[in-house]
This record gives structure tokens, sequence and C-alpha cells, in this order.
């Protein structure tokens, strides 16, 4: 099955309305969920990118739009994330994958062969 995109406007994004990205962080796509924020230096109050390694999904968040991206299996997560990364990089906004200090969520990341992007 092909990867799913699906988008929102902050009026729409789950039960409730996200102004900021500061709800994903800290509730629909928090390190206590096992999401991970793809850090860059254009994050701020108004954009955001996390992704889920075990529900292989990305979230991003701009100026009051939300798209979340999924994939059916490992090799589509990777694809969707590694296009995320490089266009990241080579625009020189790339940081690394922030899983929080969660001793799981940052083995998920290794175990997923992503260890040399974990900052």
């Amino acid at each position: 099955m092909p990867i799913q995109t699906e988008r929102y406007g902050y009026e729409t994004c789950e039960k409730e309305s996200v102004e900021n990205r500061y709800a994903f962080d800290f509730d629909l796509c928090s390190i206590s969920k096992g999401w991970a924020q793809i850090d860059t230096t254009q994050d701020a109050s108004y954009f955001g990118t996390w992704a889920h390694p075990e529900q292989f999904k990305i979230v991003s968040y701009c100026e009051g739009d939300t798209t979340i991206e999924t994939a059916d299996t490992l090799e589509e997560f990777k694809q969707i994330l590694f296009k995320c990364i490089d266009w990241n990089k080579s625009n020189g906004y790339w940081k690394g994958i922030d899983p929080g200090l969660d001793e799981k969520s940052i083995q998920t990341w290794i175990d997923l062969g992503f260890e040399s992007l974990i900052h």
C-alpha cells in the first residue's frame, strides 16, 4: 500500500484547536507517547516535525496546518523520513532526531538503524 498523506487545518486536528506546535510537543506527539522530534533550525512556535518509529508516522505542523504521513512498512517509513532529513540537510536546517531521554525510545531508533541521526 502506498504511503498515506493526510492534511488538516488547525481547527480540525484531533478534537481540539491546535494554534501552535506545543500541543504536539506536550500531548499529541509527545515523547511519552513514543514520538521523537525531528529537530531543525527552523523549529518555532509555528513549525515542528515529529516521527513515531513504531507507528511509521511523520507529523509536520506549519502555521496551523498539519500533515500526517503514514507508511505501511519500515522501508516506506525510512523513505519518507530520509526525504525529510535530506531536504533539511540540503538546506542547512538539519539538527537530528530527538527521542528524549527515554532509553526504550532511544533503543527503538537505534534498532531501526538511525543511531547516527540521534542527538
